[in-house]
């Protein structure tokens, strides 16, 4: 009776995981870049009461099926769905979308890389092409002060011209980057990424070319969270989380009933 108990508390335990996750993209509903998660769960170990295959008699009559009991369920992982986002024109000359596959590589403050589909760059006191938080795309790109028309075309290389002249300048060229497994990457938070053993090692390559997205200049790329999927998919664990909970519920009854026998 007991195993009741804890098989309903794997569950409750896990619709928990799985609310938090929800709440996470519904948080996110609004973030640049952002991938929806999805909590993905498996079965626990089962119990044999009666093992299919053995021997039921001496004439060797073989049991059919057996008697398996499970112990509950458990969180396999929590996925990153990694669909396009749909694409918000801002007319911002350093607001860039990537359309397909790729990232932005950009240097953190220790020198290691990070990773992020998050285009809303702007420049900083030098010049620099930066995220957000003042990190710079790599490799580096610097305009100067007088710097005017800034383009960047669809294959990443950006170019701009000075002020007086109409003859465009090449300011640098964009670079996109890859992994054979983008669901291994490490989120860090401010919309970037890490790599990591799982995700492989990161394929550079430039925009439009073979296994690389677009670059879209004056266009964000909005969070890919479906709100009506989330609240679907919410409606559906607190059920299940109530469920659990009358398992509980109904095996506490059960075992008053074996306390109260005299």
């Amino acid at each position: 009776m007991m195993r009741s108990l804890d098989i309903a508390g794997t569950g409750m335990q896990a619709q928990t995981t799985n609310v938090e996750t929800i709440s996470h993209n519904i948080a996110n509903m609004t973030t640049t870049g952002y991938k929806r998660r999805r909590a993905e769960f498996q079965d626990l170990i089962y119990q044999d009461l009666r093992r299919a295959g053995t021997m039921s008699s001496d004439t060797g009559d073989l049991v059919p099926s057996g008697a398996q009991v499970g112990l509950g369920v458990r969180t396999a992982g929590i996925y990153r769905i990694n669909e396009q986002g749909t694409l918000e024109q801002t007319g911002n000359a350093l607001d860039l979308a990537i359309e397909g596959r790729g990232y932005f590589r950009v240097t953190l403050p220790s020198g290691e890389y990070a990773y992020t589909r998050d285009g809303t760059f702007s420049l900083s006191n030098d010049g620099t092409i930066v995220t957000a938080d003042g990190y710079p795309l790599s490799p580096d790109i610097s305009l100067p002060n007088n710097a005017e028309n800034i383009t960047v075309d669809q294959s990443g290389q950006v170019q701009y011209t000075l002020s007086g002249q109409t003859t465009a300048q090449v300011a640098g060229q964009i670079q996109l980057v890859t992994f054979q497994n983008e669901n291994g990457l490490a989120a860090m938070g401010q919309n970037l990424f890490t790599s990591t053993t799982s995700s492989g090692d990161p394929i550079t390559g430039t925009p439009q070319s073979t296994g690389f997205g677009d670059i879209r200049q004056g266009f964000v790329e909005e969070s890919a969270v479906n709100v009506v999927t989330e609240i679907t998919d919410l409606i559906t664990a607190q059920r299940a989380y109530e469920m659990n909970s009358k398992v509980i519920t109904a095996s506490d009854e059960m075992l008053q009933t074996l306390t109260n026998l005299k």
